[in-house]
Parts: C-alpha cells; structure tokens; sequence
C-alpha cells in the first residue's frame, strides 16, 4: 500500500535503505540502477545499530546521491523517523518525509472494521509493546482501559498476555473482543480472532510474523466474538487486484 508520491521517489532513488518490513515486489519500484542497502530491523534481530543507519544516510546524502530511507507502514508511527530526521537536520542535509499507511489503519481496513464507531467508540489510541533493548512493558493500564475507545498495538505477539492481564486488571471487560492481525496488508496476511479474557490466559496463536492487537467494542461483530474465535485463512492480495483489475476493465 503506497502512495503515488511514493513510487515516484522509488523510481527516482539511488541509494534506498530497506527495513525488514518493507512487502515482497516494493523495492522492485525502485530505479534498476539503485543500489539497495537493507538495514532492516525486526523484534529481537537488529542489522545495524540505529546511530549506524543514521551515518549511513548522511553518508550517501554527503555524497549528492538520492537517497531514499524505504520504512514499512508509515515513518512517523514507531518508525523512529524522527531520530534520523534530527540527525540529518545537524548536518544540514535537507529531508523530505512521504507518508505511509501505518499498521493499525491497514489493518483494520483489509478486514473491513471500522476503528471508530458512533456510540461504541470515539478515540484510537497507538501503543507500542516493543521498546529499547532491556526496557520493561509497563504502560499506564488505567489510561488505557477505556471502554469508550479502540486499541492499536504494534509490535504485540509477544507481549499479548501482559497486554490481556493488563486490560483486564484494570477494569475492561474480558469479553472485549480483540483482533490479532499478523503480517498485515500482505499476501500471507493472517487473523486470529479472541477476546480480552482468552488473549490473558493463553496469548495469540500467531505465527513469527509482525502481529498487531486490534482491542475494543468497535470490532464486535454481529455475531457474537465466542462464535469466531480462531484463525482466518490468508488473504490472497494479489488475487483481489487482479480482480479489481479485471471489474474496472469491463
């Protein structure tokens, strides 16, 4: 899911730097000649430490090449976009930020739920349960525990019990129900539906994938969340455009 702005730079690139995230078939947007540098980061597995992939920018900038920083979702949601931009605004090198569609969004539109409901839901928090290497997950569950409100949370596989136990502890019900939502947006997307109570006690049956937690009323579907608890197939992307294409045409 990119936007046209974009292809363009990918089209235009010289150097791109990759994270791990970036989906199969994007970085083969970018110019043929464009060298490509992954530098990509993943829950647990760091190529290259951040204060690395800030020189290696400025590097490539310094040397009046285009660079591209290629990020998955969008840059400025736990992109860490914004310590590569104060890098690189000391040293004066211009930057120019092209938004994305952030995880949550994507997400929640694959599976054709609304995040905001009226009467049902009025706000959207983001949080992350990955934080710097060491860092405990201890978010204020009180704040979060907002019934009238939906839950994005990046990053959240491994953290999805805590997360259960958490919510619960501090009042929200166990029967809220919760989407998990593994490799979002691609091909071999997958969705696990449970609820709060359930994701306390056993987790998420989620793959390795990056995983994202969907919490709230807003996602309760007609049918009770008891009667869909489980795995959904994956969603063949590809074939669904192919489709579009072919709708469009005629």
């Amino acid at each position: 899911m990119l936007t046209v702005a974009a292809v363009k730079a990918l089209a235009a690139a010289e150097i791109v730097l990759y994270d791990a995230l970036v989906g199969d078939g994007i970085l083969d947007l970018a110019h043929p000649n464009a060298e490509r540098i992954c530098v990509g980061k993943r829950s647990g597995r760091h190529s290259l430490p951040q204060g690395e992939i800030n020189a290696l920018i400025a590097f490539h900038a310094r040397r009046g090449k285009r660079v591209v920083r290629l990020k998955g979702g969008d840059p400025m949601v736990f992109g860490r976009a914004g310590e590569e931009i104060e890098h690189l605004d000391s040293l004066g090198i211009p930057v120019r930020v092209i938004p994305g569609v952030t995880a949550a969004l994507g997400c929640a539109a694959s599976a054709g739920l609304s995040l905001t409901k009226r009467g049902v839901s009025r706000a959207v928090t983001f949080v992350t349960a990955h934080g710097r290497d060491g860092e405990r997950f201890e978010p204020d569950w009180a704040r979060l525990a907002d019934p009238q409100g939906t839950l994005a949370i990046y990053m959240g596989r491994e953290q999805a019990r805590a997360v259960g136990q958490g919510l619960t502890g501090a009042g929200l019900p166990a029967a809220t129900p919760v989407l998990a939502v593994e490799n979002g947006c691609r091909p071999d997307e997958r969705r696990y539906w449970t609820t709060l109570g359930r994701m306390a006690e056993q987790g998420v049956a989620a793959g390795k994938g990056p995983t994202l937690l969907l919490v709230g009323e807003a996602l309760r579907p007609r049918n009770a969340v008891d009667d869909m608890v489980g795995t959904a197939d994956p969603i063949d992307l590809r074939a669904l455009g192919d489709l579009a294409e072919r709708l469009d045409h005629d």
